[in-house]
């Protein structure tokens, strides 16, 4: 693919994520009807605040689907093109395993263990770093918040098979 190819349009995204605002804000506003969005003799009910953040959600995104909609000739520049795009999703892509990694209900390795791979990658793939580097760097990272987070401060993070193998559940 040519790298300076527009992927979209400004036009397109706008009309895009302002849908997935209006969506959602409207799901909130439904579950908060559910939940009682009005005034009760004690005061607001469950559902009050968050129905009208949803209002506000679903009001915000049907201004910017009418701005988007009337942009003229703005709306038809490239809002990304796939270089950029690229390296956006080099990032991404990562950071969505990551996540995966510690929050798998069937599987998770948890935060620290995650921790170390994720640094890991990203200095070898991005920074081009040698593993004489990276393995006492992302390993002593991983080992410094392990002990400030559940040794020292006493919190509690997501751990997997590893960390119950040294005891700590």
């Amino acid at each position: 693919m040519d790298e300076g190819k527009p992927v979209t349009s400004v036009r397109v995204a706008e009309l895009a994520m302002a849908g997935i605002f209006l969506a959602l804000g409207a799901l909130v506003m439904w579950d908060s009807r559910r939940l009682g969005a009005s005034w009760g003799d004690d005061g607001p009910q469950a559902g009050y605040f968050p129905f009208y953040v949803g209002l506000l959600i679903v009001a915000s995104s049907a201004a910017t689907i009418f701005k988007a909609l009337n942009l003229g000739e703005r709306g038809r520049a490239a809002f990304v093109q796939w270089g950029q795009l690229r390296m956006v999703l080099t990032v991404m892509a990562p950071t969505v395993v990551y996540v995966a990694m510690i929050a798998n209900p069937w599987f998770s390795l948890g935060i620290y263990t995650s921790s170390a791979i994720f640094m890991a990658f990203f200095m070898w793939y991005l920074g081009k770093y040698r593993w004489t580097k990276i393995v006492p760097i992302s390993l002593g990272v991983v080992v410094f918040f392990f002990l400030m987070f559940e040794v020292w401060f006493k919190v509690p993070l997501p751990k997997g098979p590893l960390e119950a193998m040294i005891g700590f559940t």
